[in-house]
């Protein structure tokens, strides 16, 4: 076929084709007595897959990564930017569901005859603003895929003075305990990290999906849990429609995320969760802030400022915070401290209130 014939078939423009080729993502033949570009089967095909891929919003350099596994016969990863399209679209939808949010703030608010009419509209574009910023920064600065391969014997083989998997597996057990799920409810585990958590409802026979945003930790998790569903996704942008699970789960997560991150996060997870539902989290955490302080100069007074180092690397939550948020948007909960550092936070939605 020549240009104007695969670009009819295919529903695009020449232009649009000539634009794939000059980007390196097609070589069509060309023929040698009249110059004309001819697309045999092979150029077709890759010519499908790329109108496929751009139409879902995948952007021509990922496209070409796609086009390149495709080409070495691996296609698991292909898979695995299928997924990650869809998470970042679900990232995308997320935001623009705040903007509208703040779109409709706007409107109820403005007034043409108050002078302050656009001080108001300026605070809440700020703050719509201000979330996204706080949506975008998060970064992976522990490097999750590397730890992959050993995440589950770096479980096993803590230290005897400061462990923060102490209690790892009695905490998991504690979960399934409280979720209390039922055969027709399907659940969601936030952070599903390399599948320990979610084993034990699978292994029971109870409906679970998970996410989680290390690539490499997923592969685990599907090395041991083969029919779980997975997702390629974050606490921050839950690539799942509004109300669509009955509990959400995770674990040893949470404390990764800053405190203004923990409740954006709460609100996804309010956002996917169907009235009534559960909430149960099992986290590296203090009661309050001055827990917290007592801890840490606790360690420094015994000359041990690596463990505080380790403790300020990542954010773990101020429980108190957490349990406001909750009765904020009323749920029920329920506590537990399994040790100096680990504790179950459970949350039930009050049944017919918003």
């Amino acid at each position: 076929m020549r240009i104007q014939q695969i670009a009819k078939k295919l529903k695009v423009t020449p232009r649009t084709i000539r634009f794939y080729e000059e980007k390196g993502l097609i070589n069509p033949k060309k023929d040698p007595l009249t110059g004309y570009r001819i697309f045999g089967e092979k150029e077709a095909w890759r010519l499908q897959t790329i109108v496929a891929l751009r139409e879902v919003g995948m952007p021509v350099e990922k496209i070409k990564q796609v086009l390149e596994e495709l080409d070495k016969g691996e296609t698991e990863e292909v898979l695995y930017y299928l997924e990650l399209q869809r998470a970042v679209l679900f990232a995308e939808w997320v935001r623009i569901k705040q903007v509208i949010s703040t779109l409709d703030q706007m409107i109820d608010r403005y007034d043409a005859r108050n002078s302050w009419t656009w001080e108001e509209l300026w605070k809440l574009a700020e703050q719509s603003r201000r979330a996204q910023e706080i949506r975008t920064k998060w970064e992976d600065r522990w490097h999750f895929d590397r730890q992959a391969n050993f995440y589950d014997q770096l479980v096993e083989s803590g230290s005897d003075d400061f462990n923060v998997h102490r209690d790892y597996e009695s905490g998991l057990d504690l979960v399934l305990e409280w979720i209390q799920p039922k055969k027709e409810e399907t659940g969601l585990e936030i952070g599903v990290g390399t599948g320990n958590l979610a084993a034990r409802f699978i292994s029971r026979g109870y409906h679970l999906k998970g996410i989680d945003q290390s690539r490499e930790m997923l592969k685990v998790c599907k090395q041991k849990l083969p029919q779980l569903e997975t997702r390629i996704g974050n606490f921050l942008a839950v690539p799942y429609p509004d109300h669509s699970f009955d509990f959400i789960v995770t674990s040893y997560a949470l404390h990764h995320l800053t405190d203004e991150q923990k409740e954006m996060a709460l609100g996804e997870m309010k956002r996917v969760l169907k009235p009534g539902g559960r909430i149960c989290i099992l986290d590296l955490m203090f009661l309050n802030r001055a827990a917290r302080d007592t801890y840490l100069h606790s360690w420094l007074k015994r000359g041990r400022k690596d463990v505080v180092d380790s403790i300020e690397d990542e954010y773990y939550a101020d429980q108190s915070r957490l349990l406001a948020w909750f009765e904020k948007e009323n749920f029920r909960l329920k506590t537990r401290q399994l040790n100096e550092l680990l504790h179950i936070v459970y949350a039930e939605e009050n049944k017919g209130d918003d």
